[in-house]
């Protein structure tokens, strides 16, 4: 059985609304508070407290300008850490909907840079992967900012890159979601609403451009509120923690959260559900980058070193293709899948160590079986086994070459010989 969250996006989905389904499910405030450090008191105070969208009872999660002094009130229920003891009150300057990191809106937050926003993060007490994570999402919000207004990333706009309370929206979402552990995380095809929205550069159809380009390649559609649902905090969020998108899968519901979003609209619950549970063991999903070049002006004695460093700075796989050029020039295609957090540091390794002046990247679900190494006794020697399995299930079963190749030459046998004993001694330890 694998820990499952549904992302049930059917009113969209904002940062603030993620982080109030993930207390809804039973996140401790006062953990995330901690986890928040220093950005609860830079940024402004967070709280969270009981509200009903369209009569349903959600988690409203609130930054603060400040943090002000609450008035004396009853001590909180230590069982029921959502309950309105939760709330500080204190005043938020209403935005258009959602918290929204990329789109000024109506509110006049400070807003911060992509190298201000990295120097926060490390200020906060995420754990290392959880900071990594997290310098990622913006890092890739900016690159989407930066390809809209063809800019460098350098150059995107201060409030294009960072408003407070996007800063600690997203943050929270990241630490909720690394306590959650979950296995695996579906999303729902993702209600981005209908009309317009007020944004920095103008008025511009929902979804909003940078929203839209974060989106690309997921299933979206439009419903028949006439109101932002999707905010780039949201879909930035959504789409890099998703392993896939659809309807829910076959699982047995554990806990259900929800979320709540700023308005109120009638007969339409603005709220994010989040179902966690158990589902049957399937083979892995995870989102991968793949990072494409051609070049065609490389000595070829450089790729072999290339494609070394790039494994050793972290690449899933890296593999050359021979193609047909401009001027029809012979050409390779360089082809590096990664996990998004490292596509930078790839990036940088192949503008360094290549002769090219640009590349592709794109994100992506991948999908792998389960994989182990076990050690086999054989009649030439031990050798060792990669192991595919599926739902406990074994699909591929391999020696690995290498010991092969090294049993051979002892031995004086051909490398197919080796592999034949050795598959067949496998077979025989199956029956």
């Amino acid at each position: 059985m694998t820990k499952t969250l549904y992302f049930d996006c059917f009113s969209g989905v904002s940062g603030d609304m993620v982080v109030g389904a993930l207390l809804d499910l039973g996140l401790p405030l006062a953990d995330l508070r901690a986890a928040l450090g220093s950005l609860a008191v830079d940024l402004g105070g967070v709280s969270a407290d009981r509200v009903l969208r369209a009569g349903v009872s959600a988690t409203k999660f609130r930054v603060h300008e400040t943090e002000s002094p609450a008035p004396h009130r009853p001590q909180p229920d230590p069982d029921h850490p959502h309950s309105p003891d939760d709330h500080v009150h204190g005043h938020r300057t209403p935005s258009h909907d959602q918290a929204d990191i990329a789109h000024t809106h109506a509110h006049e937050h400070s807003h911060h840079s992509l190298k201000a926003i990295a120097r926060l993060i490390d200020r906060s007490a995420l754990s290392a992967e959880g900071k990594g994570r997290a310098v990622h999402l913006f890092e890739r919000l900016a690159d989407a900012e930066a390809a809209i207004h063809a800019m460098p990333i350098e150059r995107v706009h201060l409030h294009e890159v960072g408003a407070p309370d996007s800063i600690i929206d997203i943050v929270g979402a990241v630490y909720g979601l690394e306590q959650l552990r979950a296995d695996r995380i579906v999303s729902s095809p993702l209600n981005v609403g209908g009309g317009t929205v007020t944004c920095a550069h103008g008025v511009f159809p929902v979804p909003a451009p940078a929203t839209a380009r974060l989106l690309t390649g997921v299933p979206v559609y439009a419903g028949e509120v006439e109101m932002e649902l999707v905010t780039p905090t949201g879909a930035l969020i959504v789409t890099s923690y998703a392993d896939s998108f659809g309807p829910m899968p076959a699982m047995t519901i554990g806990q259900i959260g929800y979320g709540a979003g700023d308005r109120d609209p009638k007969r339409h619950p603005n709220v994010l559900r989040m179902i966690l549970g158990q589902a049957e063991a399937t083979a892995p999903a995870r989102r991968v980058v793949e990072i494409l070049c051609e070049i065609d002006d490389m000595n070829p004695q450089l790729f072999g070193p290339l494609m070394d460093k790039l494994h050793l700075a972290g690449a899933l796989d890296v593999f050359y293709a021979p193609v047909q050029m401009k001027k029809n020039r012979p050409g390779t295609l360089v082809t590096v899948l990664a996990r998004p957090e490292d596509r930078r540091a790839l990036s940088d390794i192949l503008f360094a160590d290549t002769t090219t002046i640009g590349v592709r990247y794109q994100e992506m679900t991948r999908e792998c079986l389960e994989r182990q190494v076990s050690n086999l006794e054989t009649p030439v020697g031990l050798i060792r086994f990669k192991i595919a399995t599926r739902a406990g299930h074994v699909l591929n079963v391999s020696p690995e070459f290498d010991d092969c190749a090294r049993v051979a030459a002892e031995k004086g046998l051909p490398i197919k010989a080796v592999q034949a004993i050795a598959m067949k001694a496998w077979m025989d330890g199956q029956d």
